[in-house]
């Protein structure tokens, strides 16, 4: 299929000579002469991409920007402009354009341009088709990011979540370490069921154990009827323990018991309850050196350790603020009842700088906060707090970063990590594994070759050459 190319521009003489240059170079093209005209047939058709002039009576193409970016946030624009304004090629850029050139133009840069910006539509586009694939049986909607460190963990949540095994997250305050045990809920057998959270430092130690045990009616003074505990109440289900690390040791040990005879007494009762449950623990504290320190149990921190994911702090995932800040943003955005409609490049540098101690929570409060003072519909830095752009500052003078995304790499990435956990699912059976990617067997295997990917002793398909494979794959 030809790659569809929109030209917006209110000069019919401009249009002309890029439909007929585009035209001959086999795309396939349509014009507007203003905004609200291609507006509307971006409304009615998807394009790969639009040449968008920034000067046009009525909706400029500044303005107009962010509203064909509402209607098709994927589609590619490319700014066209006789005045060659940086402040307004840069404003353009900040707000979603992909790259610009000015009028007149030489037919050999308009080409590289347009042939780099669908060569980048064609990537992001296999690449969100192979995520999708990858991800068909195994949804975490609430867990953002594209960083490597990011896809580890996801891909850590998708090994464990089928299973029965206790998990321990831990990683530092705010870096959402209750995304991945509620994203391993679920993603498991229990989703049908509760999953109830207890925050082991949010309770006095007095009370911790009628928490997480319950009590009988008269165990107490005050006891004046039995109340089931955290455990029971999550029975079929999980139960997700919070800060585990700041529980005491008397209640260390009951956890123990647990883990050990999936069975405990309520407070001031004698019955043993079975119960069936899932245990996800969460620390922000450095549970080995808590054990040699006499702190925390080391029976018990082994028993939780069986499988451990770590939640990387946001400044060693720098480039994932960019998604998130728009998240949070859109999020804002509903709550608040605002339009603001991007984050402006420098306000998006110094949050890119800014060393975000309390993680990811900081940052959804920093993007709200923001969000509820902005005057106007770009979110700039004026608008940050003090003290994110005073620490910017201090470091080094703030410059716009280019961004450069190896989409090449995350597909070959995303492709070779398909099929190895294809061919782990089909227990190393590349027939079966072919039919749950939906290629051929022939395929397979060339990939298989490709990505070097280790199959024992494993044979190629009968007859297999791969010219004829290269010919199948187009």
């Amino acid at each position: 299929m030809k790659p569809s190319i929109l030209i917006v521009d209110d000069e019919e003489t401009s249009r002309f000579i890029l439909r007929e240059a585009l035209t001959k170079r086999g795309y396939s093209v349509e014009e507007a002469p203003d905004a609200e005209s291609g507006l509307k047939k971006l409304r009615q058709h998807p394009y790969d991409l639009i040449l968008l002039d920034i000067q046009m009576p009525g909706l400029n193409g500044i303005d107009a920007l962010p509203k064909f970016k509402d209607i098709d946030p994927s589609v590619i624009i490319i700014m066209t402009t006789a005045l060659g304004s940086k402040d307004m090629i840069m404003e353009a850029i900040g707000r979603g354009a992909y790259d610009y050139f000015v009028k007149p133009f030489r037919m050999e840069e308009m080409e590289v341009i347009v042939k780099r910006s669908l060569e980048r539509r064609r990537l992001e586009v296999e690449v969100e088709t192979l995520k999708e694939q990858v991800s068909q049986a195994f949804r975490v909607e609430s867990i953002i990011g594209r960083s490597g460190a990011i896809q580890e963990v996801l891909r850590l949540v998708s090994r464990v979540a089928g299973t029965t095994a206790t998990v321990l997250i831990w990683g530092e305050t705010g870096t959402g370490k209750e995304l991945v045990a509620r994203a391993i809920h679920q993603n498991s057998s229990r989703s049908g069921k509760p999953m109830v959270k207890l925050n082991c430092a949010g309770i006095p130690e007095g009370l911790l154990e009628s928490e997480l045990f319950g009590f009988e009616k008269g165990a107490f003074t005050g006891a004046v009827e039995r109340k089931l505990g955290k455990f029971e109440l999550a029975d079929q289900g999980t139960i997700f323990l919070d800060e585990i690390g700041d529980m005491n040791p008397g209640a260390q040990a009951k956890i123990l018991r647990i883990l050990q005879e999936m069975e405990f007494e309520r407070l001031g009762g004698i019955k043993p309850i079975k119960i069936d449950v899932r245990v996800i623990a969460a620390t922000n504290r450095d549970l080995t050196d808590a054990v040699k320190k006499g702190l925390f149990r080391e029976d018990l921190f082994h028993r939780l350790n069986l499988f451990s994911i770590h939640m990387p702090a946001l400044r060693q995932r720098v480039e994932d603020v960019p998604t998130l800040g728009e998240h949070f943003l859109k999020e804002a955005n509903a709550r608040f009842e605002r339009s603001i409609r991007s984050i402006s490049s420098e306000a998006m540098n110094y949050l890119m700088k800014y060393e975000w101690p309390g993680n990811v929570r900081e940052l959804k409060n920093t993007i709200e906060r923001s969000v509820l003072i902005t005057d106007g519909d770009i979110l700039t830095s004026k608008y940050l707090p003090s003290h994110v752009t005073n620490q910017v500052s201090d470091k080094s003078q703030v410059t716009v970063p280019a961004l450069e995304t190896d989409l090449a790499a995350t597909i070959r990435n995303v492709e070779r990590q398909l099929i190895v956990d294809a061919l782990e699912r089909a227990d190393g059976v590349q027939r079966k594994a072919a039919r749950l990617l939906g290629v051929t067997e022939r395929v397979l295997w060339y990939k298989i070759k490709k990505h070097h990917i280790d199959v024992g002793g494993a044979t190629a398909p009968e007859g297999l050459e791969d010219a004829d494979i290269e010919e199948e794959l187009q």
